[in-house]
């Protein structure tokens, strides 16, 4: 009879470890949840564009276009850091300046390199695949103002060379 209450208090103290888990997992996400609306709150009083796909699902990055992150680039009023994950033997048309280049491959170890977590951060990789795992690791490591430039460099309106083609009229 005492061996079935043991292995019935082995049981509840199993179940009791697994709930204790569970809490604790659903204590971090909602910390996270917390500091994502937070931040959405942060860039809609500071004026900032911020996408209904981050309302509405969760989303913790911004998706930027090339266009529209090359305006905040222009923009000299604006403080911002343009990241660079491109891997480190491609060579885009032109760095962009100021940007601190980081290759995705090394961004887990070099996050630190990154001198803010809250000022705008404008993730960039060649084609644009690699920003957004970027902009996601970075997400993970306590950053949240995360900008993806859909497209990367492939894209970027600075590399774009002016169309000089004339039509001839007949």
């Amino acid at each position: 009879m005492d061996l079935k209450v043991f292995q019935m208090l082995d049981l509840i103290s199993a179940r009791l470890g697994n709930i204790e888990k569970n809490i604790s997992r659903i204590d971090e996400k909602l910390d996270f949840s917390i500091a994502l609306q937070r931040n959405h709150l942060i860039r809609v009083k500071n004026g900032e564009e911020v996408d209904d796909n981050m309302i509405l699902y969760g989303k913790p990055y911004n998706d930027l276009s090339p266009a529209k992150a090359y305006e905040i680039f222009q923009n000299q009023d604006m403080d911002f850091i343009v990241v660079d994950v491109c891997g480190a033997d491609y060579k885009p048309p032109k760095r962009l300046e100021g940007s601190i280049h980081i290759p995705f491959e090394a961004l887990e170890k070099r996050a630190t390199e990154i001198p803010s977590r809250i000022t705008p951060v404008l993730v960039i990789s060649e084609d644009g695949l690699n920003s957004i795992l970027a902009c996601e690791l970075l997400i993970k490591k306590g950053f949240f103002n995360i900008n993806n430039i859909s497209g990367g460099h492939q894209y970027w309106p600075g590399h774009q060379k002016k169309d000089t083609t004339f039509i001839k009229s007949a």
